[in-house]
């Protein structure tokens, strides 16, 4: 098995060391923040608007069905045009949605369709901010301090999704929904304009590296593309973890967790029940700063299996435990590991990956590691209203813990070692 243990020694929040980089860190984390602003103004007028719970789930399914089925396109485009202009189109539509939202709430002619259609252009723009970023990240720091950056850029996402829900409750509160989706809109235009100079992308490479040839163009195409990381042990190996993950637990335990504060006896919109919902973020925001301080988990395909199978013990725990106080530390110590594993994943990808098809074997685990969150609502959600809800994510979490184990034991193993 290969791994990157040619990389130079730690040094601590290397990428922040570079100065493009310290710049996407704060504008990726701003056009994060505005993304979840958006959630929370638009989803509260659309419920008060309809009360519809199918249009609750459509969002979630219209957010990450984007990524199952365009990620490896916008990786293999990103292995042929500037990552830079795809991130900005992303970024564009981001604003036009938000700008529009505004538009239909102040002139009242809001309808389910127009909701319907605003929430799946907002995942389209998510897909082309996803794969390019990364390839972005390897334009800025390299190859010798990957893992920082994709570790911190991780960071940076939770810290928007983190401040997300305040500063759109603040403008909820503030402005009103009408203009403070406005001001939302305008938080994008720092990353569109830095994107605009920023020194990065194909004709900033150095003489000599490999650009992809070939485009993806159809669902033969994407198989092939599968096929190409097939022979990448590493790469294939952390892809099936990052998809695994996504199926059978995702993130869909957030959405069940007011189910889950009721048994613990936080059955109100509270502090406490904030606290359950802010533990797992809070984790992972001290993963990303403290495994960057200390130099710590550097990256192996053997670590981040051992670190997902942690996060499968965490989270089983808080499904089936009734006492609140254990439930925050285990659900901080599954926001821990869960940063640490899917940034190690993803940044093996990235070393492992050969130049020329970077952007694919990006696209492809981003196909699996995010698309495949919508089907969590089935192993988590739907299994749940058969079995109840802390059954069922102990169920998945166990079983995924079983996977994890035999990913370990034949996936990164190599055939000598089998034997």
């Amino acid at each position: 098995m290969s791994s990157a243990s040619a990389a130079a020694p730690h040094v601590a929040f290397a990428a922040l060391r570079h100065p493009g980089f310290r710049a996407y860190f704060l504008l990726s984390a701003l056009a994060m923040m505005a993304d979840n602003i958006e959630h929370v103004i638009s989803y509260w007028v659309i419920f008060g608007k309809f009360h519809s719970p199918a249009l609750g789930g459509f969002a979630v399914v219209s957010h990450w069905l984007p990524f199952l089925l365009f990620s490896v396109y916008s990786g293999a485009l990103a292995d042929r045009f500037d990552p830079r202009r795809m991130i900005q189109l992303g970024m564009a539509l981001f604003m036009g949605v938000s700008i529009t939202w505004g538009v239909l709430f102040i002139t009242g002619a809001l309808q389910i369709w127009h909701a319907a259609a605003l929430l799946i252009v907002h995942g389209m723009a998510g897909v082309l901010w996803g794969p390019p970023s990364q390839l972005l990240l390897h334009d800025i720091v390299g190859r010798e301090h990957l893992q920082s950056a994709v570790r911190l850029n991780a960071t940076a996402r939770q810290l928007g999704m983190l401040m997300g829900p305040g500063v759109g409750g603040a403008l909820l509160l503030w402005l009103g929904p009408n203009l403070g989706i406005f001001v939302n809109a305008t938080l994008y235009l720092p990353f569109i304009l830095w994107l605009a100079v920023a020194p990065y992308g194909p004709k900033f490479r150095a003489a000599g590296v490999a650009v992809a040839s070939r485009a993806v163009r159809n669902l033969g195409d994407i198989w092939r593309a599968m096929q190409e990381i097939a022979h990448h042990r590493v790469i294939l190996a952390m892809t099936v973890l990052a998809g695994c993950a996504s199926l059978f637990v995702g993130n869909a335990y957030q959405a069940q967790m007011p189910g889950f504060a009721h048994d613990l006896g936080q059955g109100k919109a509270d502090f406490f029940y904030s606290m359950l919902l802010g533990a797992d973020a809070a984790g992972a925001l001290t993963a990303g700063f403290v495994l960057e301080s200390r130099g710590l988990l550097q990256p192996r395909a053997q670590t981040a299996c051992v670190l997902a199978m942690i996060w499968c013990v965490a989270l089983g725990s808080f499904a089936l435990t009734s006492s609140y106080p254990f439930a925050l530390v285990v659900l901080f110590v599954a926001g821990f590991v869960e940063l640490s594993f899917n940034s190690m994943a993803q940044t093996l990808v990235q070393l492992e990956a050969p130049a020329e098809m970077r952007g694919r074997a990006i696209g492809v685990y981003s196909m699996f590691a995010m698309g495949m969150r919508m089907f969590s609502g089935i192993t988590v959600g739907l299994a749940g209203a058969r079995i109840g809800i802390h059954w069922s994510l102990a169920l998945s979490a166990g079983a995924l813990f079983v996977v994890i184990g035999l990913l370990m034991q034949f996936g990164l193993r190599s055939p000598a070692q089998r034997a």
